[in-house]
């Protein structure tokens, strides 16, 4: 019987001193979780339209419209159209998509500021493979994501008008030729939530930078942006055509990043805004999240459980040791005893 005791007092010792390193694991503070830059769900820049049925879009004979507008959510594509008979890069507004009632239309760059406000902010991962965003882990940056979020903006860019896809050989190059801005604007694709980061453009980056582009795509990317303010995008959209010929027109996207910056500026900007040296890209500083407070009981209750595991160690030796001093001295009385634990 002593002995079931002692083995009972053990066990119960054992698993009140094993459990008191997760109760204090409990009394740490926990930061709250921060978004970090969202996957995607497109792999390649060239990817097929129907790979993902939020990109599946048949564009009509649409209008284009002149007049200032700010684009602040919704889904836009940027891409080649014939403007009276004239090779035009444009940025299709598809209003349709989140009113039934209205009509998408195609408009003109320099009419149009795409503002991406400060629910676009999202915390870089500490993870090298996002290193190339020129922003340190841990820091925000503004998002306009590959995956749609209705807050923002969502940009990306298509190859459907009907003319162009009559009238291209295969596809279309779109190439960056300049970004000028406060921060460091990056484009890259990524494929699922563990994909490799695929960097298409990199406003640090001196040299023309193409991406091509098949006849009938439409796709989106993550456009990030290090810094608030106004940044002017130079993008060229080229293709050669069935007759031979060849055909290009350059264009500056307007972007307004951060709520605080005001589209009218954007829509002034000309050339000369602030732009970020190649080898020194901009970057916030780190966001440093507050530790959510413990609570105050939880280290009373680790201290209780660990004096009350050591007083039952404490016990259990003494019960050992009175117990071996007993049976020494039995055998030293009748040497040729056998000793047995009574049956409980």
């Amino acid at each position: 019987m002593r002995l079931r005791v002692r083995l009972a007092v053990l066990t119960v010792a054992t698993a009140l001193w094993a459990l008191a390193p997760a109760v204090a694991a409990s009394a740490l503070p926990v930061a709250p979780t921060r978004p970090v830059i969202a996957a995607s769900a497109l792999s390649a820049p060239h990817a097929e339209t129907g790979s993902d049925p939020a990109l599946d879009q048949t564009l009509d004979e649409l209008q284009i419209v002149h007049g200032e507008r700010v684009l602040e959510a919704g889904h836009l594509d940027m891409g080649p159209k014939y403007d009276d008979g004239q090779w035009r890069f444009l940025i299709h507004d598809d209003v349709a998509k989140a009113d039934a009632n209205a009509t998408s239309v195609w408009r003109y760059p320099d009419e149009t500021v795409l503002h991406v406000r400060d629910e676009a902010k999202l915390t870089v991962p500490d993870d090298p493979a996002y290193a190339f965003v020129g922003a340190p882990a841990g820091s925000e940056v503004w998002v306009a994501p590959q995956t749609q979020n209705p807050d923002v903006v969502w940009i990306g860019w298509n190859t459907q008008d009907p003319a162009v896809m009559d009238t291209v050989d295969r596809g279309v190059t779109l190439s960056l030729k300049a970004v000028e801005g406060p921060g460091v604007m990056t484009t890259y694709l990524q494929s699922g939530s563990f994909g490799e980061p695929q960097v298409l453009w990199d406003s640090r980056v001196h040299d023309p930078q193409p991406v091509w582009v098949d006849v009938n795509t439409h796709t989106h990317a993550n456009w990030v942006f290090t810094a608030p303010g106004v940044y002017l995008v130079e993008l060229t959209a080229e293709a050669d055509l069935i007759d031979g010929s060849h055909v290009s027109d350059t264009q500056r996207v307007r972007f307004a990043v951060g709520t605080a910056t005001a589209p009218s500026e954007a829509f002034a900007a000309t050339r000369g805004v602030a732009s970020v040296a190649p080898d020194a890209p901009a970057a916030a500083e780190p966001v440093v999240v507050p530790a959510a407070p413990a609570s105050p009981l939880v280290p009373i209750l680790v201290v209780a459980i660990a004096v009350v595991a050591a007083a039952i160690v404490a016990v259990a030796a003494v019960i050992g040791v009175r117990s071996a001093r007993a049976k020494r001295a039995v055998l030293s009385r009748h040497p040729d005893a056998v000793t047995a634990e009574p049956r409980a």
